[in-house]
């Protein structure tokens, strides 16, 4: 069974709020977010199962709740936001530079909370273990759980809850939801939005090899390595690949893929002895990390964009047809000619509505 909670250190479960502290959050510096908001620490579970601690931020829109029933709760994993601990959501949003804000406040102008994970090693002790959905599926449920146990947030323990993301955001995003039945059972969901995921880790390598993002196969080998350091997928680096692991741990997204337009060769083989995507274990982790294999309890919207130049549209499909295969509610949106970033501003509308319609459907139970 995967992904099956436990009681962790004899003392705290997985979701257990460590401390809060009340912050200021901005859409763009100088606005601030249409919420109360606080910053958290909280317990974890690391890919292999082990304890780790997350930090992330809790907002409460400062208006009631329209619908009939509680405020509902998101669990809202972010996109790619960087390595370095400056790209961390919770220390954006403080700053006004969290490139999300704009769609996170329209989730608060609907009335609905907002959960927000920094993921592992972002704020942080230890580095991000990037796209590794076994460590971020975790991180993105137990902040739910964390925000609950917020008395001065208000949120109902009862209330609905949904999980929302993008990119590697909708890797996270997956996770939590085929997580969700038996890492969190106390965490029923009434829908989900999964988008633009990474879905098959496996089946990204050959698409971006050699190619303009190459850069987010180094970023790969430095989640590889935080969620699992007994490949030591280091050791198989050059000490070209070596300058290129500091380089890009040290950057924000934006920064990387400025630093990657730069970055020559574009191939893998020239930073690496051997490659670390072609060693079994390497690969054999990639799959296990693969969403597709369980099926969400909950309902779940699939975006994709047909022209996305960084996620193949063939993910999505891949996913809806594996979900289906397992038995979930699935169902997917496609975005005409759309790419990457334009996909994620134009699924928000589709995937609140839909998640509008589940909270309603809550609602008259």
């Amino acid at each position: 069974m995967i992904g099956q909670a436990v009681r962790i250190d004899g003392e705290f479960r997985p979701g257990d709020l460590l401390d809060a502290e009340r912050m200021k959050a901005y859409i763009v510096p100088g606005v601030p977010m249409p919420a109360r908001a606080w910053r958290i620490r909280y317990r974890s579970t690391s890919a292999t199962g082990h304890p780790t601690m997350v930090s992330g931020v809790v907002l409460v829109p400062t208006t009631r709740y329209r619908g009939k029933g509680a405020r509902p709760l998101i669990g809202y994993a972010i996109g790619t936001q960087g390595l370095s601990n400056a790209s961390a959501p919770s220390r954006q949003l403080a700053a006004g530079t969290e490139y999300e804000a704009v769609l996170i406040a329209g989730a608060l102008r609907r009335g609905w909370a907002i959960t927000l994970t920094d993921y592992p090693g972002l704020a942080t002790p230890g580095d991000h273990p990037y796209v590794m959905g076994r460590a971020l599926g975790p991180a993105v449920l137990d902040c739910v759980r964390a925000a609950r146990q917020l008395g001065a947030a208000g949120l109902d323990p009862e209330g609905p809850l949904a999980i929302y993301g993008y990119s590697e955001g909708g890797h996270a995003a997956g996770w939590a939801l085929e997580l969700q039945p038996t890492y969190a059972p106390d965490l029923p969901l009434v829908g989900g939005v999964v988008g633009a995921a990474p879905a098959d880790l496996e089946q990204m390598i050959p698409t971006h090899d050699g190619g303009t993002f190459a850069f987010l196969l180094i970023y790969g080998l430095i989640g590889l390595n935080a969620a699992y350091p007994e490949l030591d997928v280091y050791s198989h680096l050059t000490p070209k690949g070596h300058r290129a692991v500091e380089r890009f741990g040290n950057t924000n997204i934006f920064s990387a893929i400025a630093l990657g337009a730069s970055m020559f060769p574009k191939k893998v083989s020239a930073y690496v002895q051997q490659s670390p995507y072609e060693l079994p274990e390497v690969i054999a982790r990639l799959r296990e990390n693969a969403l597709g294999s369980v099926a969400p309890a909950a309902p779940v919207l699939i975006g994709a964009s047909t022209h996305d130049q960084i996620i193949p549209h063939a993910q999505a499909r891949k996913l809806e047809r594996d979900w289906r295969a397992a038995g979930a509610d699935v169902r997917r949106y496609d975005m005409r000619a759309r790419e990457h970033v334009t996909g994620g501003i134009f699924l928000a509308p589709k995937g609140f509505g839909f998640l509008a319609e589940r909270f309603a459907a809550h609602d008259q139970r």
